[in-house]
């Protein structure tokens, strides 16, 4: 789990509204997907505003109109809106240093209506346009050059018809003459006296030599004025007053903190592009305005919660919406950060097939290596967002916006609910499978993002994908936020995936003097679970640990599971676990435990997990002693090399508060050629209730470290207890503590040295057990005392699940090998 310890997903049925969003698996899932595109800028033809005549000769020898225009024309049945628009002119045949020149427009194009722009005027010429409705400077040519209308205001610089076609800014394009750029071939006929335009209809086949024609110039503004003083016939039926948007954009919805400044009141006709749709689950979709501000701290997306409606609208609709604004928390208890989202929303479609602004690339040229700012473990909304600073800031700054990875590393493999991690910073330390190390509360990785998909790849089946196999190509969609995810992608486009060849490893084997000892977190197993789930995990014990001497086992339920009955005993459980071990190859195991209290030990209801030792009798002896139950402490007697224990297997302090609804750790003493060997098998508190890495806490509290504290407390006191009795005890503490090798817990446990946490004899690469939200982590751990010397360890963390998509545990088992 990642610093700072958001909970295990142990009982992922009970969700939240926004984390209803699963697609069931499909029976035969494709190891790669091909991408699914966005819509291209102008790669189909416009059906909102588009360029419906352009003149350059204005002011010539022999024109007759003193000025060079520009006429947009709106074929479609909606006003569109122009603020943040622009006209914009390029040579016909540009130079290195030719460079588009800008018009600004605002204002709106009626449905069926005319626009004009007015731009330079010559030295000839009798006639005044009529009164424009934009007025630029321009000095288009009379006979060729290129024209685009371009949503922004930022000059282009594409040169060339391919450059210009991939700029997602440009709505349309007329190339007349010989003009390099131009959709299709170029229109001839312009000249000093003849504009080009589209007839009536103003169609748009992305061919401007099949679009438009060459004639006399007839400019034409909003009111349908013309030249001279005129108007054009108005239509037959006058349309009624379109909508037009509000004061407000999104930008000042999202506001520069996390809360927006407009929460709790409603909005109207907030104008935005649809760029994503969730018909599914939390039903809404996501709306973005391609007009951004110049504050990188404000976001220009938004969520638009439509409740159990499924969205009446459409990627590329461009779309008013009228809502509440609401900051939603996925997961509050967690502190996790809120989403800004309209609900109760009423919706106006204007047009359809927009352009979707262009995604903002995540990599490490614009995530920063910082977290989070840190408020003293309060909360950072009110914070202004520093999005240069810090990711946190970051993500928030882009929320609802379309984002894109690209050729991105996998660092979580795909799960049972179609997600993945990848990390789009390539971040350090990685390690040598190709995960993402996790080092400290304060190192968290900044560029951990998940992905989702969204209709229509929610039809296909999701890719499925190891740790270390890379997501290629482009992976774009609105930036989400959920509870169990923190900051994710909701694809629109999903890359496919290049398949890196992991593979499980495999142990080495032990040598006869060696005593192989191991733990396994099997995962609330129960006969319930069936013959496969039993095979897979019989499989890893034989196959990859080298079916060890002495196996702990972590989450061995009762013999009905869950059910919630009383039943405590797990004899059933545990044969058959016993029987699928030998039916791959393995040994006879003999087994041990104690049966905890009805309810007690915490984990999955009805489930009463508990901890098991097996072990080899062909190989290693358990030193049975009676008095062993599931409320009898066990205690040391004796000394030197009659130290031993009161009962075998035994538990640490069963009735001290520490273990409240938490496993109490089994002792168990056992004999290796002629030597007494004690081993505890743990399971510590689970980290349930601790607020995120990514919670708006900062620095987030980990409550659930108190409870796990306490135990190491104890159990570090029974260790000190047997060494005191015999300083050369041989003691192997191991199984799934909960916890980081640099946590609080294991700090007290190794404290005075009673005992060694063997993970950090391994290089930094190597240091995981567990993968979770893309970070790869240590939970499970084997500890030694001192009579083990450095030597004589031989210790491996087996990596067989937490890495793969096709997981028989989330936990990757751990042996150790020792000569005593």
């Amino acid at each position: 789990m990642p610093s700072p310890t958001p909970a295990r997903r142990s009982h992922r049925s009970h969700r939240s509204r926004r984390t209803l969003l699963r697609v069931a698996s499909t029976a035969a899932v494709a190891a790669s997907l091909v991408a699914v595109p966005l819509p291209g800028a102008f790669a189909a033809p416009s059906t909102g505003v588009v360029i419906a005549e352009v003149y350059g000769g204005g002011g010539n020898s022999g024109a007759t109109l003193k000025n060079d225009f520009i006429e947009l024309g709106n074929p479609s049945g909606a006003a569109f809106g122009l603020a943040g628009y622009s006209v914009q002119y390029l040579p016909g045949s540009p130079s290195a240093s030719s460079q588009w020149g800008v018009t600004a427009l605002s204002g709106s194009v009626a449905p069926g209506g005319r626009y004009l722009v007015a731009e330079g005027a010559g030295a000839g010429g009798t006639v005044a346009l009529p009164a424009a409705d934009a007025s630029g400077n321009l000095a288009l040519s009379a006979t060729s050059g290129t024209v685009a209308l371009v949503n922004g205001t930022a000059a282009l610089t594409c040169k060339t018809a391919a450059d210009c076609a991939a700029d997602p800014r440009i709505v349309d394009l007329v190339g007349f003459g010989t003009a390099a750029v131009r959709e299709g071939s170029p229109i001839a006929g312009a000249s000093n006296t003849a504009s080009v335009a589209r007839g009536a209809s103003l169609a748009d086949t992305d061919d401007n030599a099949a679009d438009l024609t060459a004639g006399d110039p007839t400019p034409t503004n909003s009111r349908g004025e013309s030249a001279g003083g005129g108007s054009t016939t108005p239509p037959t039926t006058p349309p009624t007053t379109p909508p037009v948007p509000g004061d407000l954009r999104i930008h000042d919805v999202q506001g520069t903190t996390r809360v927006s400044p407009k929460n709790g009141q409603t909005v109207t006709n907030v104008p935005g592009v649809v760029t994503g749709v969730r018909g599914y689950g939390t039903k809404g979709f996501w709306i973005q305005d391609p007009n951004p501000d110049a504050n990188p701290a404000t976001s220009e997306g938004l969520f638009v919660y439509t409740g159990s409606a499924t969205p009446a609208v459409k990627v590329g609709d461009s779309v008013l919406v009228t809502g509440k604004v609401s900051e939603y928390y996925p997961n509050s208890s967690g502190g996790s950060q809120s989403v800004t989202e309209l609900t109760g929303p009423k919706t106006t479609v204007l047009s359809s097939g927009n352009p979707v602004p262009a995604p903002v690339v995540l990599d490490a040229a614009n995530i920063p290596a910082a977290y989070a700012p840190d408020a003293g473990g309060g909360s950072i909304d009110a914070l202004p967002l520093d999005p240069a600073k810090y990711a946190l800031d970051f993500y928030e700054s882009l929320e609802g916006m379309n984002v894109q990875v690209a050729d991105v590393p996998v660092v979580q493999a795909t799960d049972k609910y179609n997600e993945l991690w990848v990390d789009a910073s390539s971040a350090d330390p990685r390690t040598g499978r190709g995960g993402v190390v996790y080092l400290g509360y304060d190192k968290p990785n900044s560029g951990r993002i998940m992905v989702q998909s969204l209709p229509p790849l929610t039809e296909v089946p999701f890719p499925v994908a190891n740790v270390g196999d890379e997501l290629t190509g482009a992976t774009a969609g609105p930036l989400d936020y959920n509870q169990f995810g923190g900051y994710t992608i909701a694809a629109n486009t999903l890359g496919a995936v290049k398949d890196n060849g992991l593979q499980p490893e495999v142990a080495d084997r032990a040598l006869p003097s060696e005593l192989s000892i191991a733990t396994y977190n099997v995962e609330n197993l129960d006969p319930g679970d069936g013959a496969a789930k039993f095979a897979e995990l019989a499989k890893g014990v034989v196959t990859n640990l080298r079916s060890p001497d002495i196996v702990a086992l972590e989450e061995i339920q009762d013999d009905n599971g869950a059910v919630n009955d009383g039943t405590v005993d797990a004899s059933e459980t545990i044969k058959a676990f016993v029987q699928a071990i030998e039916a791959a190859g393995g040994p006879s195991y003999d087994w041990r435990s104690i049966d905890p209290v009805d309810g007690k030990d915490g984990g999955e209801p009805g489930g009463n997990i508990r901890q098991v030792f097996l072990f080899n009798p062909d190989r290693v002896s358990f030193t049975d002693i009676p008095g062993g139950t599931a409320t009898t402490a066990v205690d040391v007697t004796g000394t030197g090399k009659r130290t031993a224990l009161t009962a075998s297997p035994g538990r640490i302090a069963p009735n001290d508060e520490a273990w409240n609804s938490s496993r109490k750790p089994l002792v168990g003493q056992f004999s290796f050629h002629n030597k007494p060997v004690f081993v505890i098998a743990n399971h510590f508190n689970s980290k349930g209730g601790d607020q995120g890495v990514d919670s708006r806490f900062q620095a987030p509290t980990r409550s659930s470290e108190v409870q796990r504290v306490k135990q190491a407390t104890l159990e570090q006191a029974f260790v000190a207890k047997l060494l005191a009795a015999d300083p050369g005890a041989r003691i192997v503490s191991l199984g799934d503590f909960n916890d980081y090798q640099f946590s609080p817990a294991l700090q007290t446990l190794t404290k005075d040295g009673v005992l060694r946490d063997l993970v950090n004899d391994l290089p930094e690469s190597e240091r995981y057990s567990y993968v979770y939200q893309g970070n790869s982590q240590v939970l499970d751990h084997i500890l030694v005392s001192g009579a083990f010397k450095p030597q004589h360890v031989r210790y491996d963390v087996v990596h067989i699940n937490s890495e793969f998509a096709a997981q028989a545990s989330d936990h990757d088992p751990q042996v150790v090998r020792v000569k005593p």
